[in-house]
């Protein structure tokens, strides 16, 4: 079995640079946290440990005076003298808590708990009492009391704030640059898109989401404006059409009958283009929007196509109609949408055939599906044509088509949303010369 080939290097940067905002905030706030729980935690034990000492060098003197002192007392030991050398007050006091004696600089007030140790010891007078206090000066962390600890802890808080506010700040400057950026795009302009190069997290998912609507909403928006140019484009060339054949009647028309008729008779053939023109405009229009109705019945595909032949044949004598149908063969769709469909290709291959060509229809039932065809021996597609011929308004050389005729170029498209509309395909077969073959996959049963 074959190992799988380690992803690559920039792939593997990418994984592992991707963090969440949740777990970078987590990360940033805990670590924070942290810092804090730790300086909390070593000034204590540095301020528990300094008085530890201090009480500890002041046990350890306590201690020696009061196991020596019967013994100082006999051999006169310069207690001054030793209290001065160590910066400490010594007090002998009494049985009656009278201060006897004292020994070194004066403390100036009375020790601190912390500040001061005693012992008991025997002397020429009985029991006293050996009370040492250090002189050093508590320190920083002597003076220390509970409301500057709280103090401090208030300003390593104070601190933390500041820091998280920072760290915040630094991590919604990806949402400001992609506020601002989104307040730069209108209507007029909707080629701005959000940098998705230096975010790693949540936010690049964001904004790739965000740009994806702007890639439709930008595709809608040209095709809107590219199909408002079109729809203008093919309305300008009849109305100049009737205008030019109005202007005849009104110079000539009173006074000669065929100019009249040659003229009335090309007014109704371009308002029937119009008319036609406008409608198509209006489906898709309602397409667009998914406000075209589609009513599924069940009906026989075979009948409707025997239907669309008979008709055709009858306003189109210059084509050799023929038609492969199978007999029965039924489904669920809407009839006239199949219907329209049906004759909008059927238009193509009428207006692409010469004089005396053969146009075939077809109808069969393939997997379970109804397939319909039209075929013709017309001069068929370039192959550069081919990806374009269902685009709206798309048109091919007009120097190809069949004396000269043009078409609005929306037939083929609103045959494949009617197609695709009923959850089937549509595809096309051509090569120039060789004819065209149009096929359409409608599902027997209504797609879900």
């Amino acid at each position: 079995m074959k190992a799988a080939k380690p992803a690559p290097p920039h792939r593997r940067r990418r994984r592992k640079m991707k963090w969440s905002i949740a777990f970078k905030t987590t990360a940033l706030y805990t670590a924070l946290f942290g810092l804090i729980l730790a300086a909390a935690a070593g000034g204590s034990a540095w301020v528990l440990t300094s008085r530890s000492i201090r009480l500890e060098r002041l046990n350890r003197v306590a201690s020696f005076v009061a196991d020596r002192f019967p013994g100082m007392e006999r051999e006169h030991f310069d207690l001054e003298t030793f209290a001065q050398a160590n910066r400490i007050h010594i007090d002998v006091v009494g049985p009656r808590r009278n201060i006897l004696a004292s020994y070194g600089p004066d403390p100036g007030r009375q020790p601190s708990p912390y500040s001061e140790a005693a012992r008991q010891a025997l002397s020429r007078e009985g029991p006293v009492l050996i009370r040492v206090a250090d002189l050093e000066g508590p320190g920083f962390a002597g003076r220390l009391t509970t409301g500057g600890f709280l103090a401090i802890l208030a300003g390593m808080l104070a601190l933390a704030a500041v820091c998280g506010a920072l760290l915040v700040r630094r991590m919604m400057r990806p949402v400001r640059e992609m506020d601002r950026t989104i307040r730069q795009i209108s209507a007029n302009d909707l080629s701005t898109r959000i940098d998705t190069v230096h975010s790693h997290d949540e936010l690049k998912e964001l904004a790739e989401t965000f740009n994806g609507m702007l890639d439709r909403l930008q595709k809608s928006y040209e095709q809107q404006t590219r199909f408002v140019s079109d729809a203008s484009h093919e309305l300008r060339t009849p109305l100049s059409v009737i205008s030019g054949y109005a202007n005849l009647l009104r110079r000539w028309g009173g006074e000669d009958r065929a100019v009249r008729g040659e003229a009335v008779g090309k007014i109704i053939e371009e308002t029937e283009n119009m008319r036609r023109l406008v409608e198509r405009m209006l489906f898709l229009a309602r397409a667009d929007r998914s406000t075209q109705a589609v009513r599924f019945e069940r009906f026989d595909f075979s009948a409707l196509m025997r239907e669309i032949l008979e008709e055709t044949g009858l306003f189109d004598p210059e084509h050799v109609f023929t038609a492969q149908i199978e007999p029965g063969v039924s489904g669920a769709a809407d009839r006239a949408l199949v219907k329209q469909a049906v004759r909008a290709v059927l238009e193509n291959s009428i207006k692409f055939t010469p004089k005396g060509g053969e146009i075939s229809l077809s109808c069969r039932r393939r997997d379970g599906a109804v397939e319909l065809a039209v075929r013709d021996e017309g001069i068929g597609i370039p192959p550069e044509d081919l990806p374009h011929i269902f685009d709206r308004f798309y048109k091919a050389d007009a120097s190809r088509t069949r004396g000269g005729k043009s078409s609005s170029g929306l037939g083929l498209s609103i045959a494949k949303w009617i197609v695709e509309r009923h959850g089937g395909k549509i595809g096309v077969r051509s090569s120039p010369g060789a004819g065209t073959t149009v096929t359409m996959v409608f599902p027997a049963s209504p797609a879900a």
